[in-house]
């Protein structure tokens, strides 16, 4: 799939799970009796700047997004391809930069763990030389169990295997739904993304720290986010969440982010702290 930068322009990359849009005009259902999509900037906010991202944006080429995930990015729980998180994304993304070309390609796969995903990075991420990757991860190997410093080498080589492809990376963590709460590891899960991307110097999108607010502090029920598997996010979930992360890459790629790197830096020297 070298082909996608240089041979479209208006449509999705043939081959793409769900597909990508750079029509700025598409819009999302409405749906009355929804609750509000609440997303506190502290929750949702990328600590980073992604560069490479915010340079071709700038630049008015086609800025290229993956997302490899499982299911979540795959789509389960939605209603069609069309409903779930990337294509909700791209759309998103689209309103935000309406003048810029952007695309966003689906390379999840339902069920994968992190080192699945691994396996086929060559063939489905960095051939397509993406701007930015959005790795899902974390979900089902707390589902099915897993051993921590194993799973750390992982995350840490995919973050190096996006880095060394040039791409600005953003890790999304597992999905706060009661089937994935229910296991004692969740919480490690979650702490050991954060402190690999924290290490690595990568961006996390707080996920469960999102859904989690959605229900404790919010009052949304389950079933108004989670498809009735009671695992899976549903429309209301994907769209939410998309539109959640839309605003994070945007505030992470505004070009104003190199003067809040170079804070950032700044601080780090004085405190003794890795940002």
């Amino acid at each position: 799939m070298r082909h996608v930068r240089k041979g479209i322009c208006c449509a999705a990359a043939a081959g793409a799970i769900a597909l990508g849009y750079l029509a700025a005009g598409v819009n999302a259902p409405a749906v009355a009796a929804d609750p509000p999509c609440v997303a506190p900037a502290d929750l949702v906010r990328l600590d980073l700047p992604l560069e490479r991202t915010a340079r071709h944006l700038a630049s008015r080429k086609l800025t290229l997004i993956v997302a490899l995930g499982s299911s979540s990015t795959a789509g389960s729980g939605a209603s069609s391809a069309k409903a779930g998180y990337p294509s909700r994304l791209m759309v998103e993304l689209a309103r935000r930069f309406p003048t810029e070309p952007l695309m966003v390609l689906n390379r999840g796969i339902a069920g994968e763990r992190a080192v699945d995903m691994l396996a086929r990075f060559d063939d489905t991420v960095a051939s397509e030389h993406p701007d930015l990757v959005l790795w899902q991860l974390g979900t089902n190997a707390v589902l099915r169990g897993y051993e921590h410093g194993k799973s750390d080498s992982v995350i840490r080589e995919g973050i190096r295997r996006i880095k060394a492809i040039g791409a600005d990376a953003v890790l999304i963590d597992p999905q706060y739904a009661p089937k994935v709460i229910a296991q004692r590891q969740v919480e490690d899960m979650v702490d050991l993304i954060s402190s690999a991307a924290a290490q690595e110097k990568v961006d996390v999108f707080h996920r469960f720290a999102l859904m989690r607010h959605w229900h404790e502090h919010e009052g949304v029920p389950f079933e108004t986010f989670l498809s009735t598997d009671g695992l899976h996010m549903n429309d209301w979930g994907h769209s939410c969440f998309a539109k959640a992360l839309a605003n994070a890459i945007a505030d992470a790629a505004a070009l104003d982010q190199t003067s809040r790197k170079d804070h950032l830096e700044s601080e780090a020297a004085t405190t003794g702290e890795a940002h």
